[in-house]
């Protein structure tokens, strides 16, 4: 096939609603969320070579040296993947170097690594011409992680299950969003640990997210009410600046504040660029944060 390169540009993703439910048989808690893409991107250049595959045929290099990229990475293991399902439909061997450009804190709630994922799958889907369709690509994203499959999806789906129940749907109009990472990640099985040790039982889903399920558009009218993610109280009292985070953003004017997944990263919601540019100055400034503005809402993964 010679030598040939695409560049995937992989957007992180908020959780504007994130209910966790009871926990499945398989050890997984089943999720109810409604989740959105931001453009806050990270870069993969995926190029696939004719070069004989050598004890593995993926090499990746990241520009952030804190990265692994060994086999623990979910770029690696989703390039792993799909040239394995590729050898099993009786393509010929090949090696896929990658370079990953990122943007997207690590370990802030914002599925970086599953939107690298999405998009390793997205790009060599193209590259060897396997011509998946996005359910299918879903599917393999399924074994992955619980977040991969809804970055096929975007911009915007309500997810439930584990991850693979997801349903597009459309936030009418258009909001900028601010993110503030306050410097330190927090791990998702730890978070889970303390959400586990500080409820008694689990809520029922409210009314208000019921009656979306059948609904395919909303307006940010609507679902700036409902925002609201289980994770927040049970991580409020061990890291008191997600809380003081949301408040700085709501005093700055957002129309909603919320942290993101299992944190750490906590997002407000603005009607324009001009509002979130100044909050995400304000509140981004203290030492030790990042923050973003950025626009709500990125399309479907494609090849460039």
């Amino acid at each position: 096939m010679g030598e040939r390169t695409v560049l995937v540009r992989a957007p992180a993703k908020v959780n504007l609603v994130l209910r966790v439910l009871d926990r499945r048989p398989d050890g997984y808690h089943n999720l109810w969320s409604l989740m959105h893409t931001v453009a806050l991107e990270d870069d993969l250049r995926v190029r696939l070579t004719a070069e004989p595959a050598a004890s593995s045929p993926v090499r990746l290099a990241c520009d952030d040296p804190t990265l692994p990229t060994d086999g623990s990475n979910l770029v690696r293991r989703a390039a792993e993947l799909v040239l394995e399902r590729a050898a099993a439909q009786g393509r010929p061997p090949q090696a896929v170097d990658i370079h990953l450009t990122k943007r997207i804190p690590m370990g802030g709630g914002l599925g970086g690594g599953s939107s690298d994922a999405a998009a390793t799958i997205v790009a060599l889907n193209h590259l060897l011409g396997l011509g998946w369709s996005v359910s299918e690509m879903a599917k393999l994203g399924e074994l992955l992680g619980s977040d991969v499959p809804f970055f096929l999806f975007a911009p915007c789906a309500r997810v439930r299950g584990r991850g693979e129940d997801v349903a597009p749907m459309t936030v009418v109009g258009m909001r900028w969003v601010v993110l503030v990472n306050p410097g330190f990640p927090i791990e998702t099985r730890w978070a889970y640990q303390c959400l586990a040790e500080s409820r008694r039982e689990v809520r029922p889903l409210s009314a208000s997210l019921v009656k979306l399920v059948g609904r395919d558009r909303l307006s940010w009218n609507e679902v700036v009410p409902l925002m609201e993610n289980d994770f927040e109280g049970a991580l409020a009292p061990v890291h008191p600046a997600l809380t003081a985070i949301k408040t700085e953003l709501l005093l700055a004017g957002a129309e909603g504040a919320l942290l993101s997944g299992s944190g750490a990263t906590v997002f407000g919601i603005f009607h324009d660029e001009a509002a979130a540019v100044r909050a995400r100055d304000l509140v981004g400034g203290s030492e030790g944060r990042r923050a973003f503005a950025a626009p709500a809402g990125t399309g479907p993964l494609t090849c460039g």
